[in-house]
C-alpha cells in the first residue's frame, strides 16, 4: 500500500512539473513537451509514415520493430536539424527504450491496423518482430530531399543494432536525455524503476541556436 502511494505521488509530481515547464515556455514548446490526450494521423501523414516504413524495410535486411522505431525518430531529428521541418512530425515519448512514437509502438506490437496495408510482421522468435514490406514504395509524398535523407539514414544507421541506436538517441544532450533530466525521470529510467512516461520530447531544442530554423519549426507546428 505504501509503495502504491509513493508511485502515485511521483506521478503527480511529474505532471505538475510538466505543467510548470509549459507555463514558462512558448506555446509551441508545450506542443512538444506536454502530455496530450490522443494523437490522430492525417491521411497524408499516415501515407508518408507507411511508405517510409516500406522504404526502410526494403533497404535494411532483418529490420526489427525496435530498430524501425529508432530510425523513424532519427529521420525526424536529422530533418529538423537540417531544415527546421520534421520528416514525419511524430510525437515521441520519454521511454526507457525511447524515443518512441507510442501510436506506432502499439500498432507494431499488437494487431497492425494503422500500417496494415504497408507492412507484414514476421515473428522471428518470441521477442523479435521483423518488418517486411507488403507493397511497393510510393514516392508521391516524398521530395528529392526526403529520399536523400532516407538514404543517408540507411547508409549511416542501417547496419547498427537496435541497442546501438538506443544508445545513440540517449547520448548526452540529446532531446531524449534532456527531456528525461528536465522531468526528473532519467535515473528512474536508467535504473529500470519505470519503463515509460507520458512526457513528450521537445525537438525544438535541436534548432534552439538557429533563429531561422527555429522560426520555421515553430510555424510548421502551428500549421500542422
Amino acid at each position: 500500500m505504501m509503495l502504491l502511494i509513493v508511485r502515485m505521488v511521483q506521478k503527480l509530481n511529474l505532471i505538475q512539473k510538466a505543467v510548470f515547464l509549459c507555463l514558462q515556455k512558448k506555446f509551441y514548446f508545450c506542443l512538444t513537451m506536454s502530455t496530450v490526450p490522443y494523437i490522430k494521423f492525417s491521411k497524408e501523414q499516415l501515407e508518408k509514415i507507411g511508405n517510409t516504413t516500406v522504404y526502410l524495410s526494403e533497404h535494411i535486411p532483418q529490420l526489427s520493430k525496435t530498430k524501425l522505431l529508432k530510425l523513424l525518430y532519427i529521420l525526424d531529428e536529422l530533418s529538423i536539424k537540417k531544415s527546421g521541418i520534421p520528416f514525419l512530425n511524430l510525437k515521441y515519448k520519454v521511454w526507457k527504450f525511447g524515443p518512441v512514437s507510442e501510436e506506432l509502438f502499439i500498432d507494431l506490437s499488437s494487431e497492425t491496423t494503422l500500417l496494415a496495408k504497408y507492412i507484414d510482421k514476421v515473428y522471428e522468435n518470441e521477442t523479435t518482430v521483423i518488418i517486411k514490406a507488403k507493397k511497393q514504395f510510393d514516392d508521391s509524398e516524398f521530395s528529392d530531399n526526403d529520399i536523400d535523407l532516407m538514404n543517408e539514414v540507411i547508409k549511416t544507421f542501417g547496419n547498427k543494432s537496435a541497442k546501438e541506436l538506443i544508445a545513440y538517441t540517449h547520448r548526452p544532450n540529446s532531446p531524449w536525455h534532456n527531456a528525461a533530466i528536465e522531468n526528473s525521470v532519467l535515473q528512474m529510467l536508467e535504473k529500470a524503476e519505470i519503463n515509460n512516461t507520458e512526457f513528450l520530447i521537445d525537438l525544438s531544442l535541436l534548432v534552439e541556436h538557429d533563429a531561422v530554423k527555429k522560426e520555421i519549426y515553430r510555424d510548421y507546428l502551428e500549421n500542422n
